[in-house]
């Protein structure tokens, strides 16, 4: 009865079924793999025709990891200099050794993000030749035959703000002249009953609403929530991707205009070989410090990023797993995720799904682009501290089960590159505690290890090194206003002084989270690989701000173990509490902090106050305004004084 009832509900819901399969290929697994590369036995990529991309693409890989190289080769010869010798056998001399690999290690990782954000600057001023961009398709026509799905799954979420997010982005493709080759689908896999009545309910409306344009948006609901996001997808592939060419995943949170969604049919139409491209979404749309430091950041220092990882990928790209448009036929045929073998945290459903798709459809002969040139693509930051960790726990999770994938067959280079940094993205932070641990370590047992602070500006190597540091960290945000400036785009910030202040304001909220990140991925990174289950909750998704109660359970305990530290290092009278200082601090205000930027409140004054402006504030596209309107949020503008609107 259950079943039939199912049926009727499909029925009303979906269009009718067009089935297909997607049949994972089992995984060779990371001992064998291995074994296979070394032995020179592994399997090749699959072969795409040669184009002037790929030789470019090499070229600059080799500049990308020669810099790298070189800047961690220098930064090492100078840490080296100011080491002075260690007295107390081999065992100080193996642990001296093992703290100079993990600072070069360290180093080089802190070099290639900034290497790749200088590519990004100068690929931004100069144009790229060789990247895919959206201006040379923005007037080529579409053929009828293009059809397109947009899909968006969800899980359990704010059923009003998910379905104002894709009423606007289907309004936005009505009035853009997409309503007869596009097709909307929401994929829920909700558990609640009524959550789910409301989805539908929600569908219907908006069912109605589109269907004299002739723009048809569907909905189902899945009985069997297998896999996740990845396993939702799939099944919609099987079900009814035959019906389409192309699919443009959206998350919850996402919202695309008219011009963004048929761009990327556009893209998709003018690059034959392309499997998957990939948007770059700007994140907007909420009012808390944490989240308009973190939106002014990815607008101002995130965009070179993304330039540059274009300009070293090129047609070897990544997927972020939504925001993007993929070909449906090769990916249903090459994509299907097997489950990981084994048990405990690193096994099962592979979590973080989108880069391996992506290594997938590489490795079947497909280009992956990223796009950072298209507009009209959005998506939100988490409110606050903890809902950032909170799904920061889930990637690193996803990120280290896909480490166990770096030696499967038929995998790019590139794509196993991607696979090392996105696991080192987690393992950066327990890595640098165990640099500054075996430090310490050295110091206590007499191989002075811990330089004396008055040493720091008295000493050429130990300046340089420090500066050197600390210049790789700036840069980045040095060269994001300069390139705004360049292109005279500071009114879109506020102004110039406006920009210059948000930037130093960003820098400062960086510098106050960044130990409370590094301290929490050390936690997570030990959950993943114990397999212990660590708890880090968060208040909902949808909570308007971080309560006390909420943050202290995560945080209290890193201000605790601060606090100790430092009693410790002051009771020993050294320089070890000036070593401290640092880190301890921010950890020692870590709750309070948290607190204050969670909340709508200091958001809203820095924003009256002209500080941490984004375009998006300053003049939100139509799609945007939309979207905020129907989710009942109030426009930015509401907020500002009337001379800043001037």
């Amino acid at each position: 009865m259950a079943r039939k009832a199912q049926r009727r509900y499909t029925h009303n819901a979906a269009p009718a079924l067009q089935r297909g399969s997607m049949v994972p290929r089992p995984w060779r697994g990371l001992r064998a793999g291995l074994a296979d590369l070394l032995a020179g036995r592994s399997e090749a990529p699959a072969e795409m025709p040669l184009q002037a991309w790929q030789l470019s693409a090499v070229r600059r890989r080799h500049a990308l990891l020669a810099c790298v190289l070189l800047c961690a080769a220098i930064a090492t010869a100078l840490l080296l200099q100011t080491q002075p010798p260690v007295d107390g056998g081999w065992g100080l001399n193996a642990l001296r050794t093992v703290q100079v690999g993990l600072f070069a290690l360290l180093f080089a990782w802190v070099a290639a993000g900034c290497v790749t954000a200088v590519m990004g600057y100068f690929s931004l001023r100069r144009g790229d030749t060789h990247g895919l961009r959206y201006a040379d398709v923005a007037h080529r026509a579409i053929s009828a035959d293009a059809r397109t799905a947009v899909i968006m799954p969800i899980c359990n979420e704010n059923v009003a703000t998910v379905f104002a997010g894709l009423a606007a982005t289907a309004e936005s493709v009505v009035a853009a002249g997409g309503a007869r080759l596009v097709e909307f689908y929401v994929l829920s896999d909700t558990g609640d009953t009524a959550l789910r009545a409301n989805e539908r309910q929600a569908w219907e409306a908006l069912r109605d609403r589109f269907a004299a344009t002739g723009l048809r948006v569907h909905y189902r609901w899945r009985a069997r929530r297998t896999q996740r996001k990845a396993g939702n997808v799939a099944d919609f592939c099987r079900r009814w991707g035959r019906r389409h060419r192309y699919m443009v995943v959206l998350d919850a949170d996402s919202v695309m205009s008219g011009e963004a969604v048929l761009g990327l049919v556009r893209l998709m139409e003018a690059t034959p070989q392309a499997g998957i491209i990939q948007s770059a979404p700007v994140t907007c749309g909420l009012d808390t410090l944490h989240a308009r430091s973190q939106q002014f950041a990815g607008r101002v220092t995130g965009r070179l990023f993304g330039a540059g990882m274009q300009y070293w990928q090129l047609g070897e790209s990544h997927y972020w797993g939504h925001n993007a448009i993929i070909r449906i036929a090769p990916f249903m045929q090459h994509c299907a995720l097997a489950a990981l073998p084994g048990r405990g945290g690193l096994s099962g459903h592979i979590l973080s799904h989108d880069f391996v798709e992506a290594a997938l459809m590489r490795r079947a002969g497909w280009q992956t682009w990223l796009v950072p040139d298209l507009p009209g693509s959005w998506e939100q930051q988490p409110p606050h501290l903890l809902a950032e960790l909170q799904r920061d726990r889930r990637w690193c999770q996803g990120n280290l089960q896909n480490a166990r994938l770096i030696a499967e067959p038929g995998l790019h280079g590139v794509h196993r590159a991607m696979f090392f940094t996105g696991a080192m993205a987690y393992l950066s932070a327990p890595l640098w505690l165990g640099f500054v641990g075996l430090g310490l370590v050295l110091w206590a047992l007499g191989g002075h290890s811990l330089v004396n602070v008055s040493q720091v500006l008295g000493d050429a190597s130990l300046a340089a090194l420090w500066a050197a540091t600390l210049a790789l960290l700036m840069l980045p945000r040095a060269l994001g206003v300069a390139l705004v400036l360049h292109e005279g785009k500071e009114a879109q910030y506020g102004g110039t002084l406006a920009l210059l202040g948000s930037a130093l304001l960003e820098a400062l909220m960086s510098a106050l989270q960044a130990p409370v990140r590094m301290a929490a991925h050390t936690v997570f990174v030990l959950g993943a690989l114990t397999g212990l289950q660590l708890q880090w909750k968060s208040p909902p998704r949808e909570a308007e701000r971080l309560r006390w109660r909420d943050a202290a359970p995560a945080l209290l305990p890193l201000s605790v173990l601060a606090g100790v530290g430092l009693a410790v290092a002051a009771w020993a009278g050294s320089d070890a509490v000036l070593w401290l200082l640092p880190v301890a601090l921010p950890l020692l205000a870590a709750w309070p902090v948290a607190v204050w930027a969670g909340r709508p409140g200091p958001g809203l004054a820095l924003r009256r106050a002209g500080l941490l402006l984004t375009p998006e504030e300053v003049a939100p596209a139509p799609a945007l305004r939309r979207a905020w309107a129907q989710a009942a949020m109030p426009a930015p503008e509401a907020y500002f004084k009337p001379a800043q609107l001037a």
